[in-house]
């Protein structure tokens, strides 16, 4: 990822019990291509998840022309590295995952400009929905308009209790531009989408639960050590076997079931000459731990 400046830091995890090892200091790779997003890809045991953050507290994390040159090109550059097997996308500032689109840099553009940066955003979730790795959002406190679309455009989502998530759109005579219509309809229904979308109504972090618009909701403040959770358990899998799974599922929710059965085969196939499966065997047959190597 040549476009990032690199640099070492040690980070301590000490309250996380789940796993022993995360009583002593971690290494960390912190990586960052703009002021507004950084990355993180996590050593050791971890290495292979890579956590992306919002980080401009100024702004509420609200998404201007800077900080979508910054996600464009993280979200290319984790799409070009074969050793990147989870992402987690969450928020540098505390209580706000992301406020939307930054309204006040809204303001100074012209209906030419408008349409241009928000074709630009629906773009890049589209990139992020498109990742060949799982993603995973983070979200403690608000996640309202273009913040919960790229939410919406990850894998999984992950809140606490505090979270208020919503698309606002509609007070302001727009709707919602970066596929919030079309992903939320396709995540909780229609007829959720459309009461939530026409009423610009904000839901808090058991509501969203609840209709299915998150995976997970846990009391505020741990939505990242139960994502982290989560993406520790994915790592752990074949992750030529996660690529797949994730191709089979997304592009095989757009056909007919016949040729959804066709493309799973297809990716079944691709797993049945690697390295990696002939690991899972042995490892399942010597009762120890596999080491996949994504070949």
């Amino acid at each position: 990822m040549g476009v990032f400046a690199l640099s070492l830091y040690h980070h301590c995890r000490r309250n996380f019990s789940f796993d022993h090892h995360y009583q002593s200091c971690r290494t960390l790779i912190l990586q960052s291509a703009f002021e507004s997003v950084r990355v993180q890809r996590l050593s050791h045991d971890d290495s292979g998840i890579v956590e992306v953050h919002l980080d401009r507290p100024e702004a509420k994390n609200a998404i201007g022309k800077e900080m979508l040159r910054g996600l464009q090109n993280i979200f290319e550059s984790i799409n070009r590295d074969a050793s990147a097997n989870v992402v987690m996308l969450s928020s540098s500032v505390p209580r706000v995952f992301c406020a939307g689109a930054d309204l006040k840099e809204r303001k100074t553009m012209n209906p030419s400009e408008t349409r241009f940066f928000v074709n630009s955003l629906r773009s890049t979730f589209s990139l992020l929905e498109a990742l060949h790795v799982p993603t995973i959002a983070v979200i403690e406190g608000a996640a309202l308009g273009g913040g919960l679309e790229m939410a919406l455009s990850c894998d999984l989502r992950i809140c606490g209790e505090d979270a208020v998530l919503g698309l606002p759109e509609t007070g302001l005579a727009i709707i919602p531009g970066a596929g919030g219509t079309q992903r939320l309809s396709r995540l909780v229904g229609k007829s959720i989408a459309k009461e939530l979308i026409f009423t610009g109504r904000k839901v808090g972090g058991r509501d969203a639960m609840s209709v299915g618009l998150v995976n997970y909701c846990v009391p505020a403040g741990e939505a990242h050590l139960k994502a982290l959770e989560i993406a520790q358990h994915i790592n752990q899998k074949g992750p030529l076997a996660l690529r797949m799974a994730k191709r089979a599922i997304n592009e095989g929710l757009e056909l007919d079931m016949e040729s959804a059965l066709a493309l799973e085969e297809e990716c079944y196939e691709q797993l049945l000459n690697t390295k990696d499966r002939l690991e899972g065997l042995a490892a399942f047959a010597e009762k120890r731990k596999p080491r996949y190597n994504g070949e």
